[in-house]
């Protein structure tokens, strides 16, 4: 996500790096890439840049139906990770089970599968920012479906607007209504639950849109929780159910993480499984992630 409103190398670098990257049955038609492109160069008739976005295309696309392999944060993680598959095939009643791993997730009650549907996991990366550090992991372990939500707004956390900051070269500060002087003089507050610009001279106040975000004096400024620009439309899909401490299911407007690594801990799923999920799995359903 990026605020709300590449130089590609030369091709056979962006090749040789994609073979190397991709392994087993993908790596031959890779090679022959690599002799049409050099050929190409040789007779000047292709664009070194465009063959090299294609390989890279090519190389996302088998990465996303290669298998996810096995791989667990640490020993415990592992042991977490057996302990609630073990506890999850001896639940008998209505239960949902997610494998980060396969990143797949099922409905079951007993021994049949209702539905099995693949997900987009957490990054399992650090974010780090403005003297601050956070860590995008989807938790192993049993949960509970505590509520559910139909369109459901998204409230973001800080640390998109780390994201966001460190992706432009932004400072980050957070905004404290009516106490925030900017550099000339003019002062951001809070009205009517929305951010506006108080203007030095008349007094004057101006409603920001709430659909972009608060840049002033090369600095991001982080709204108060509770402010209509806080808020996301679209982002979680059509619907959410949550787990509790921020860790949801939900739908997602970027359908091709879909199966990949690419959520800061929440589960993605498609529109029609999170729709089926709303429907069918009630509130108070155990959650089992290993």
């Amino acid at each position: 996500m990026g605020p709300r409103r590449h130089r590609p190398e030369v091709a056979i670098r962006a090749v040789t790096w994609t073979v190397r990257a991709v392994a087993g049955a993908a790596a031959p038609a890779l090679f022959a890439l690599v002799a049409v492109t050099s050929l190409g160069s040789a007779q000047g008739r292709v664009d070194a840049s465009a063959i090299a976005a294609a390989v890279r295309s090519s190389a996302d696309s088998i990465a996303r139906s290669a298998p996810p392999i096995s791989t667990y944060r640490s020993p415990a993680d592992s042991l977490t990770s057996v302990r609630t598959r073990l506890a999850a095939d001896r639940d008998g009643d209505l239960r949902v089970v997610v494998s980060l791993n396969d990143r797949q997730l099922w409905a079951i009650i007993g021994p049949d599968t209702l539905l099995a549907a693949p997900i987009a996991v957490s990054t399992d990366e650090t974010l780090e920012y403005a003297g601050k550090s956070w860590r995008f992991e989807t938790p192993r372990g049993v949960r509970t479906v505590i509520a559910k939500k139909e369109n459901p707004v998204w409230i973001p956390p800080e640390w998109h607007y780390a994201e966001v900051a460190r992706e432009h070269g932004l400072k980050l500060a957070a905004m404290t209504a009516g106490k925030t002087v900017l550099s000339d003089g003019r002062v951001l507050d809070v009205r009517e639950n929305q951010v506006g610009v108080v203007d030095a001279t008349t007094g004057g106040f101006a409603y920001l849109p709430t659909d972009e975000e608060v840049i002033f004096d090369s600095t991001l400024f982080i709204p108060p929780v509770g402010t209509l620009n806080r808020r996301i439309e679209g982002q979680l899909g059509r619907h959410m159910l949550d787990t509790g401490n921020g860790f949801l299911l939900h739908g997602t407007p970027d359908k091709a993480s879909i199966g990949t690594a690419a959520t800061h801990g929440c589960i993605r799923l498609r529109d029609d499984d999170i729709a089926w999920l709303y429907d069918m799995i009630p509130v108070g359903t155990r959650v089992y992630i290993y």
